[in-house]
């Protein structure tokens, strides 16, 4: 009986400290603009937030495509501190109409690159504003990215729908951004990315406490277990 006590308590705590280490890397973070939407037209100030996931490796190098489909007529950077930023201008397969111009030639790609020391570590995020205009009039622009890491790993932020596991940064500029990171009454614009950053902190949080609350059971347990054990022996 002893041992069959003794190995409940081993279990629970096994599975306290399971669900502990497992559900906080159920949240994860992704390569976001802020904000998501901008008015056709406009001149707008976007701003990528990276982060870094990986628990092995760092962020060193960020690389965003600008559809020639839908260029911008112009586009700047504001310099990051420890890293290069590379614009890359190409001619367009044929002349797009932009704010009554036709552009023959556009920036296609934005890269950033860490120097030496300035790489993203794990539970850092940094930050690339870029500004851009004017915007064309068109539902959306999909800018995707690709990350890449110091172990030579590339993750592609170039997925589009719902449900997807590396989403592409997204501006919306005519159609609405997602239900579920907008406003359900009638207000200011919210953007999507407060919406997940509160999710993803409650995700923490809830994470936390369940982790704790496995522990706190494992510990009733061996309590349980020992005063069981006294007894008999005193029996």
């Amino acid at each position: 009986m002893t041992r069959h006590i003794v190995l409940k308590t081993s279990i629970t705590i096994g599975a306290g400290a399971l669900l502990a280490l497992t559900l906080p890397l159920a949240a994860s973070a992704h390569v976001t603009i802020t904000p998501n939407t901008a008015p056709a037209g406009s001149y707008s100030l976007i701003t990528f937030k990276v982060p870094t996931e990986s628990a092995t490796a760092t962020t060193t190098r960020l690389e965003v495509d600008i559809p020639a489909a839908t260029p911008f007529s112009s586009v700047s950077y504001v310099p990051v501190a420890g890293w290069t930023t590379q614009l890359v201008t190409e001619r367009l397969p044929k002349p797009v109409p932009v704010a009554g111009n036709e552009l023959t030639e556009a920036v296609t790609k934005v890269i950033w690159t860490a120097q030496p020391g300035f790489d993203i570590k794990q539970g850092q995020l940094q930050l690339f504003p870029l500004s851009v205009g004017s915007v064309p009039k068109t539902g959306r622009i999909v800018l995707s990215a690709l990350q890449t890491y110091s172990d030579g790993s590339v993750v592609s932020w170039t997925q589009t729908g719902s449900g997807a596991e590396h989403p592409a940064p997204v501006l919306y500029v005519d159609d609405a951004p997602p239900v579920a990171a907008s406003a359900s009454t009638p207000g200011p614009t919210v953007s999507a990315e407060p919406v997940a950053a509160a999710t993803t902190g409650s995700s923490d949080t809830l994470a936390r406490g369940l982790g704790v609350g496995g522990l706190v059971v494992g510990a009733v347990g061996i309590v349980l277990a020992v005063v069981a054990t006294r007894r008999r022996t005193a029996d």
